[in-house]
């Protein structure tokens, strides 16, 4: 089992940023990647960014250049650096962790709105 923990959501002005993050614990061992999602109501849960355990990373064409996804193996936390937010990009953020026998994990989501 992996547990995570999300946080840094909020309120941003239109052209500001935000970094959330989200700590993993229990079977760490065990993940081969990480990511962020994001879900308006009503709709499905959308990749914005993946990272691997490898260090490669997967962006939505609609944040690359904006977006920044990294890891900190040291302290189990996976970091999503977002500028230059827009009124789009306002949704719940989930953290997701694949295992390597491909079981998904979640976290509870982080609200960020951007707003004037």
């Amino acid at each position: 089992q992996v547990q995570l923990v999300e946080s840094g959501g909020g309120l941003v002005q239109p052209g500001g940023s935000l970094r959330l993050s989200c700590a993993a614990s229990g079977s760490i061992f065990s993940i081969y990647a990480m990511g962020w999602y994001r879900q308006a109501p009503g709709k499905q849960r959308e990749l914005v960014a993946a990272i691997t355990s490898g260090g490669n990373t997967n962006y939505a064409d609609y944040v690359k250049g904006r977006f920044t996804i990294s890891e900190d193996n040291a302290k189990n936390t996976v970091y999503l650096q977002m500028n230059s937010l827009r009124p789009e990009n306002t949704d719940v953020y989930y953290c997701n962790a694949v295992s390597d026998a491909e079981c998904d994990y979640w976290g509870q989501g982080t609200q960020v709105t951007v707003s004037s």
